[in-house]
């Protein structure tokens, strides 16, 4: 996949670790996320977590920015360092095909992306076991069990 900066990099970097991926956006009322995304982020990453950022445009046309220009907002005012990829469809008929592969998924982890900022968390070994709704706080403490449990 296309990252933020140009450079191309295959999810399979990323094979063995606890992955939160997220579709993110600038302009929205969950943007602050970004903050406690980058908290998880510091606090995990050495036990093999990784937080994905995956910006769309899909809702309220909330990330009207270039790559360029969503690289420059997430750095200046949320000192993002986790993995942030190029824009991306996350429904409709250009939907990107992991997000087509991610909301495919049965229930309760799989169904259509809601909003900007839903959550999905993925196991060590590439399953899909958790989806959490775009207004869920990354911190609240659900999530934080969660990939606790999952990094072990």
């Amino acid at each position: 996949m296309k990252r933020l900066d140009g450079s191309e990099q295959s999810l399979e970097d990323f094979r063995g670790k606890v992955l939160m991926m997220v579709n993110v956006a600038s302009y929205c009322g969950n943007t602050p996320q970004y903050r406690e995304l980058q908290g998880l982020y510091t606090k995990y990453q050495a036990k093999g977590f990784e937080v994905l950022g995956f910006p769309a445009n899909n809702f309220g046309a909330q990330e009207p920015g270039t790559d360029a220009e969503i690289a420059q907002f997430c750095e200046r005012n949320y000192g993002v360092t986790f993995p942030m990829f190029s824009k991306i469809s996350v429904k409709g008929n250009d939907i990107h095909p992991l997000y087509a592969t991610l909301t495919s998924e049965p229930p309760p982890v799989g169904g259509p992306v809601t909003w900007n900022f839903q959550k999905y968390l993925v196991d060590r070994q590439g399953n899909v076991t958790a989806r959490f709704s775009p207004e869920m706080d990354p911190d609240d403490p659900r999530i934080v069990a969660k990939i606790e449990e999952l990094i072990g």
